[in-house]
């Protein structure tokens, strides 16, 4: 049995860690080498970065940090945010990410990502996928109106893609961008429900479940977690590889190491200490 991973993500707008919901509400939440340091010593078997702003100045400002954060840092570390070339993505890794999330540049461009598998290894590429159910048709089918345990919440039958921080809607369908995403060359996809993020109600069940039933790839679940028996979920239920969690461990709701103890609890392999 595979070991599946606890992955902390940390959002760097102006060289701080920020969160938000929905991609919006951005509140400061501390400096990010010395929350990176912070949960690699609680058990986190990887940590992503993500430039959230993604001007020229911020990712200078993110690769300072990234430079920094790798010299102290033992597990992988993947960044992303305004990557959108082969060339940023040989300086990402150059500046000490051991994988480079690409999102929005690989759908105005999908060769980028077949440019930077070829280049780097198909092992450094993560397409970073933002999605949004289309058809919440169960009732007022309002977005707003959904919570945890209803019908609602598994209601959606499609997902569109996103870009530009959840800004902009592509027409894509998210399961078939997946595929499309590993056929280009992509390693990993970095799923992140924008419907629950933020939200704590959880991960998008279905949507993780359709993407990870439609690649062979490993694919990391985001967007929703309010406690760790939310990841445990997204991983035995929804056949993730990986959880990505962040607000839910800024704030000290859980940690780490407990929510690694509710996957044993549950019979997933994971790596660390008992």
């Amino acid at each position: 049995m595979l070991t599946r991973r606890v992955i902390v993500c940390l959002d760097v707008k102006g060289g701080r860690v920020v969160k938000g919901v929905q991609f919006v509400q951005l509140r400061d939440v501390g400096d990010p080498v010395a929350l990176a340091e912070r949960y690699e010593a609680e058990g986190a078997d990887e940590i992503v970065f993500l430039d959230i702003s993604a001007s020229a100045e911020e990712r200078g400002t993110l690769l300072d940090v990234a430079r920094r954060t790798a010299e102290r840092l033992f597990v992988p570390l993947t960044i992303g945010g305004g990557v959108r070339t082969v060339d940023d993505v040989g300086r990402t890794l150059r500046a000490g990410a051991d994988k480079v999330s690409i999102n929005s540049a690989a759908v105005e461009r999908p060769a980028v990502l077949t440019e930077s598998a070829l280049r780097f290894g198909s092992q450094c590429v993560v397409a970073s996928i933002d999605a949004k159910g289309r058809d919440w048709g169960l009732g007022t089918g309002d977005p707003g109106a959904r919570e945890e345990g209803s019908a609602l919440a598994s209601s959606a039958s499609s997902w569109e893609v996103y870009t530009r921080g959840g800004r902009t809607p592509t027409g894509l369908d998210a399961v078939e961008w997946a595929r499309e995403c590993v056929r280009r060359g992509a390693g990993e996809i970095l799923l992140t429900s924008i419907d629950r993020d933020g939200a704590r109600t959880g991960y998008d069940l279905p949507l993780t479940r359709a993407i990870a039933d439609a690649v062979d790839v490993p694919v990391i679940a985001s967007g929703g977690a309010g406690r760790a028996e939310h990841v445990r979920d997204a991983i035995a239920d929804a056949h993730a590889d990986a959880a990505l969690v962040a607000g839910i461990l800024h704030d000290g709701l859980t940690t780490v190491r407990e929510i690694k103890g509710v996957l044993r609890e549950g019979g997933i392999r994971v790596r660390g200490p008992e």
